[in-house]
Formats: C-alpha cells, structure tokens, sequence
C-alpha cells in the first residue's frame, strides 16, 4: 500500500508539474519583434500624413497634408558594432503629383529582446519582448531631460511647453491581443497596438479661460509589413487672461496611415 500510494502521489505530482509547466511556456512564449518591423535593403512603406501647426502666433490651427515613403537604403555596423539599416524619408504632395524630395533619414536598430529607431539624436525602443498583453517598457528612457542650458524638456529648443517634462517616464505597453484594422478599404490582420502615451486636460477645449494639454502617442504594426498606422501629438494652450496677445497654443502633431508598401 506504500508503495502504491509513493507511485500515486508520484504521477499526480508529475502531472501537475507538466500541466503547470506548459500553461507557464505558453504564458512566456516570446515571439521575435522582427515580425513586426521587418527589415530588408529595399524594402519601403508609404504614408498618407497629416501634420498638425498652429500659425498666427499660435491662434490658427492648420493640418497639412502629404505624402512620405520611407525606403531602407543600406545595413551598417553602428558605433557599438551592431547591425543598423539606415532608412531615408521621401516627402510629396498629398495628391502624389509632385516629384519626391529628400526629407532627411533615420536608423533602425534591431537586437535580441528589442528594437530601437534612433531619429534627430532621439532613441527610441519601439517594440520589445514579450510581446504579450500588458507588458510595458520604458520606450524612450534614452531621451535626455534638456539640451538647453536655460531652459527643461526634450524638445526646449523648439517648442516652449511642458508636455515634454517627462518623455523619459512613458510606460509604453501593448494594447490587449492581436486585432485587425482597416483603412480606406484595406484590412490589416495581426496588428500589435503599441500605447505610448494618453493624456489630456480640458480637451476639447470647453472652457477658453484655462489651460488645457494633450499628449497622445500610439503605433501600429502589422505583422510582416511594419508600421501601419502612427499618431504622435504633444501641444498645450495657454489662456493668456487679461494679456493683449490673447490665448494660444504650441506644440505638434502627425497622424500617418500607411497607403503602400512593397
């Protein structure tokens, strides 16, 4: 009867062990992110991209349209020794008439557990394992705090607002499982949502008389094709009460849907 009842506890405790062990390998599978932002010399995407500008001293609110390719040029050793694609950007008309012209350029860097893209000094880690459901990473924890000698934030030598205090701290996550998305009559299976930011007060703007902010950053990758789909906004409105200027606003924004890609 012992020996019975070792045996029993025995195939019990195996069975349990492999039963756990398994949901826990398939609670960690890791999938490469390299599915997501494939890689190749040659390789391009096209986008539909709307700017957002405030003109007139920051009284008007304009959004400007255009067309921009981004096409990889070449592969090359970075200063660290790690394999970098080099990626130029391309700017037309929105209407696609016009020749395209040169619009500087950027580079991807993919390693192991992430991939970075590094654009006007600024790194970025876009995508990391796992991806699964909720995890979350310090997506621009490379950004510096000032590189102004007077003044804070990422984007002080441009722009004099406060959404930028904190670039560092965002949480970038994945938004839930793999969903589709479709865009003017194109759909998109297994797209990973990447939540970078969302934040606003008094948006839209229902009391003049205040402040009111918004930071919004989002990003969509469509498994064996990129970057599909990009919004990245960062703007505040100042009232100006009882001062002769009046109120206005400063900051950015672009919002891009992804129309070709080879």
């Amino acid at each position: 009867m012992r020996l019975q009842s070792i045996f029993r506890f025995s195939f019990f405790a195996f069975v349990a062990l492999t039963f756990f062990s398994c949901n826990e390998k398939d609670e960690f599978t890791v999938e490469s992110a390299n599915a997501y932002m494939p890689l190749a010399v040659g390789k391009y995407i096209t986008y539909r991209l709307d700017s957002l500008v405030f003109t007139n001293f920051g009284k008007d609110t304009e959004i400007r349209r255009y067309q921009v390719k981004h096409r990889i040029d070449a592969i090359f050793n970075d200063n660290a020794g790690r394999p970098t694609y080099r990626i130029y950007r391309s700017i037309r008309d929105s209407a696609g008439i016009e020749p395209w012209q040169e619009s500087g350029s950027y580079t991807i860097t993919p390693l192991a557990d992430q991939i970075e893209v590094t654009e006007n000094n600024l790194r970025t880690i876009k995508l990391h394992v796992p991806i699964r459901a909720g995890f979350s990473w310090k997506g621009n924890k490379y950004f510096p705090t000032s590189i102004c000698p007077t003044s804070f934030g990422t984007y002080c030598d441009t722009y004099n607002f406060s959404n930028d205090d904190n670039l560092q701290d965002w949480d970038f996550n994945f938004d839930g499982g793999l969903s589709s998305y479709t865009y003017n009559g194109k759909n998109y299976d297994n797209v990973l949502t990447v939540e970078q930011i969302d934040e606003s007060f008094n948006v839209p703007i229902t009391s003049p008389t205040s402040f009111a902010t918004k930071s919004r950053a989002v990003e969509k990758y469509s498994k064996d094709i990129g970057l599909i789909f990009r919004q990245y906004e960062l703007w505040e409105y100042q009232p100006n009460t009882g001062n002769p200027v009046g109120p206005y606003k400063v900051g950015f924004g672009i919002t891009m849907w992804m129309i070709d890609h080879n």
